[in-house]
Formats: structure tokens, C-alpha cells, sequence
């Protein structure tokens, strides 16, 4: 009899797991509580969906931290060469942006998904969904559907129920309770990507929420990236802000609030600014003059009146100073459900090498309700894809054991 495998959770994990699994021979059910598959998938595809990234193999790897040990195997065997292959595969050519990104030509996610899920039906992969996963009831999953509540037997189990962020398009976190009912260990759900707030003036805010900074420097730790953020109505967010967040949320978890330092003006020296801040402006108001000689105009201007006291603007070099090395105290992070990707999950020393879990043989997990977390830039994809892929490898493997 042909084994049956049910995956829970329709996003890259859990369809990746179910392409391994069929094309293993097995029977494959997806179930989803959603009313379509892949909606957060869509979701981060909507400004182009960066898929992987290009830069050398110690470098990628270097970007999952503290996970970097368990998260190395998995890229090995499916890492940002074999993701492109396999969307090349679908029909869907990609491309190296300027930053190393790696795009589809079309820069949408929508062609990928669709051309994916027309083979996995053609492959007979059969989808169930506004199907959520309440549990066990004896050895038999449970789920509430359309229809009421029913019961579903299979032979392997692969979960990829996906973090705690963006609930509303598929991923609320809700099976952190039913695992960790069954002694699972579970580390708390945070934000991860996510933006952090600073408590500006209601002046600043009314002004220039929703506006980027752009061409700047962000220094925190010892470590300095170039890059862009948004003003947002609380504080700060965006691609540079995120390289920096899961070391920021723990600083602030640990003392309080956690202080980045901006400059936003990295292609200048700093006797230079001090030298042209102290040119003679005449009748000129300090505004003008900071455009004119050194072309700081609106939101950076803006900045720093609202983080420096009076006394900075009438001193050069304080104000070049704080040009150079703007502090800016960020007080907490957003809450989860805001952020990109969230951090926390299913310890990794509850699973085995096969993402099986030791206490319950024959269910594996993968994605984002796994322990780890990543910078934007096609980190969290690439290590999806790369999970599910392992995990349905791991279920093939257990189910052939089986006998």
C-alpha cells in the first residue's frame, strides 16, 4: 500500500516537503488554513520577490548566527545554486541584481507559485484548504474545515505551520501550544526583521512618518553597514534597521533600550563638513546653508533637530560631529505581528538530523517554526526551501526504514 504523508502549512517549506515526498512515490495531502496556498509567500514577493542571494557560500552561511551549525547541512545539500536551478526548472529565469540579490526576471511572485502548484497538482499532490490544524485526537490529526471538524490518519506527518508574524495570511503561531502540550520544547515567538521604536515628537512625527532615509550609515556594536530605513510614525524600520534587529531586540531585552548611532553623510570626511558647516552663510538661515554647502536638506535636516540641543547647531564641529555620528535611542521593538519574520521556535535538540522529532517519531518540521532567524535578502527563503526539502527527504528516509 502507497504510504500517506500529510503536510500542514502550504507555504515554501511545506510545498517544497510535498515536491520531495511525491516525487518519492508517497501519497501527499497539503493542508492549509487559508483559502489559497503561499499567501505570505505572495506577500513578501510584492515589491520583487528576492528569492536567494549571490554571495559566496562562507559569506551566506555566515547570516543564520547562532544557528549557522544546524542550518550549514541543509544548504549543502540544497543552497542558493540549486534554489535558482529549481525555479529555472518552473520555468521562471532569475537574475543578479546589483546588491547581490537574486530576483525572477519578472520580479512577482505570483508565476512561481502558480507554475509550482500546477505541477504538484499534475504530480497528484491533492491541497485541502481552510483546514486548521487543531491537534492529535489518538494517532489521527485533527483539523476544523469547512465542513466541521474531522479526522485524518496518515503514515508521516511533516509540519511547516510557518513563525508568529503577518497572522493574518497564514502564520498565528497557534500550534506552539498543541506541541508544547506534548512536551516539546518551544522557545517564545519574537520579532525578527522588525522595526523598533523611538518616541519622536509629535512635530517630527506629524512631518515625516513615511519618509525613507536614504544614503546612509548605520553603526551598532562595532559593526557598520550602508544602506536605507523608513521614518515611521513610532520610530524606524526597514532593509538596514532589519540587518541589525535580532542583535538589537536582545540588547533591549537585556538592558533596556539600545543606542545605533547614524551617519548621514558616509561619503564625507569629517573636516570636511566642519570646514564647510563653518563657511560664512551671511543672511542665510542654518537650513539653507547646510543644503547649500553640503546638500543635507528635509529629513536628515529634520533628524537632527529633533535628536540635538540647540547648542549643536551654533558649534561646527558638534554638529559635524553628530552629522558624522548621529545617536539615536531606539526603546523597544515592534510587536510580532508587524514584524518580516519572527525568531524563537521548536528547539533544534528536539529533532533529529532527518528535522524528525525525537519524542514523536514520524512527524518533522521545517521553516520559520523552527529555532532561527535571518536578515532579509533571501536568507528566510533560501533556508525554507532548504528545510522542506530535508524535511521530506527525512520522511522518505523514515517511511523506507519502516518498511
Amino acid at each position: 500500500m502507497v504510504p500517506r504523508v500529510a503536510v500542514i502549512g502550504g507555504g515554501p517549506a511545506g510545498l517544497m516537503a510535498a515536491e520531495t515526498l511525491v516525487a518519492g512515490g508517497v501519497q501527499v495531502d497539503v493542508y492549509d488554513r487559508m483559502p489559497s496556498l503561499g499567501r505570505k509567500f505572495l506577500l513578501a514577493g510584492r515589491g520583487g520577490l528576492n528569492l536567494t542571494h549571490a554571495e559566496p557560500s562562507e559569506q551566506f552561511n555566515s547570516r543564520y548566527g547562532d544557528r549557522r551549525r544546524e542550518i550549514e547541512p541543509l544548504l549543502a545539500a540544497f543552497g542558493p545554486d540549486d534554489l535558482r536551478a529549481w525555479a529555472e526548472g518552473l520555468g521562471v529565469e532569475t537574475f543578479i541584481g546589483s546588491s547581490g540579490r537574486v530576483f525572477p526576471r519578472e520580479m512577482k511572485a505570483a508565476p512561481l507559485l502558480r507554475a509550482w502548484l500546477h505541477r504538484l497538482r499534475q504530480a497528484a499532490v491533492r491541497i485541502h484548504v481552510r483546514h486548521r490544524w487543531l491537534g492529535w485526537a489518538g494517532d489521527a490529526l485533527r483539523f476544523q474545515g469547512p465542513d466541521g471538524e474531522s479526522h485524518v490518519r496518515a503514515d508521516a506527518v511533516i509540519l511547516a505551520l510557518g513563525g508568529g508574524s503577518w497572522s493574518k495570511f497564514g502564520s498565528d503561531g497557534a500550534w506552539v501550544p498543541v506541541l508544547a502540550g506534548r512536551g516539546i520544547p518551544v522557545a517564545p515567538l519574537k520579532p525578527a526583521n522588525c522595526g523598533f521604536d523611538v518616541g519622536w515628537s509629535d512635530h517630527f512625527r506629524a512631518r515625516h512618518a513615511g519618509e525613507p532615509l536614504k544614503s546612509v550609515a548605520l553603526e551598532w556594536a562595532g559593526e557598520r553597514r550602508r544602506g536605507e530605513f523608513v521614518i515611521t510614525e513610532t520610530g524606524v524600520e526597514g532593509s538596514l534597521v532589519y540587518a541589525f534587529s535580532a542583535a538589537l531586540r536582545e540588547a533591549i531585552e537585556h538592558t533596556g533600550a539600545a543606542e545605533i548611532h547614524l551617519d548621514l553623510m558616509p561619503d564625507w570626511e569629517l573636516p570636511r563638513l566642519i570646514e564647510e558647516i563653518a563657511h560664512p552663510r551671511g543672511a542665510r538661515s542654518l537650513s539653507s546653508h547646510l543644503q547649500s554647502r553640503l546638500g543635507l536638506k528635509g529629513v536628515k535636516t529634520a533628524l537632527l533637530r529633533e535628536v540635538l540641543d540647540a547648542g549643536a547647531f551654533a558649534d561646527p564641529g558638534r554638529l559635524a560631529a553628530a552629522i558624522k555620528s548621529l545617536p539615536l535611542r531606539l526603546l523597544a521593538p515592534r510587536p510580532l505581528e508587524e514584524a518580516i519574520s519572527s525568531a524563537g521556535g521548536i528547539a533544534f535538540n528536539a529533532l533529529d538530523e532527518r528535522l524528525m522529532l525525537r519524542a514523536l517519531p514520524g512527524v518533522f518540521c521545517a521553516g520559520e517554526m523552527l529555532d532561527w532567524e535571518a536578515p532579509t535578502g533571501g536568507y528566510l527563503l533560501t533556508a525554507c526551501f532548504a528545510e522542506g526539502r530535508a524535511a521530506g527527504r527525512g520522511a522518505l528516509e523514515w517511511l523506507a526504514g519502516r518498511g
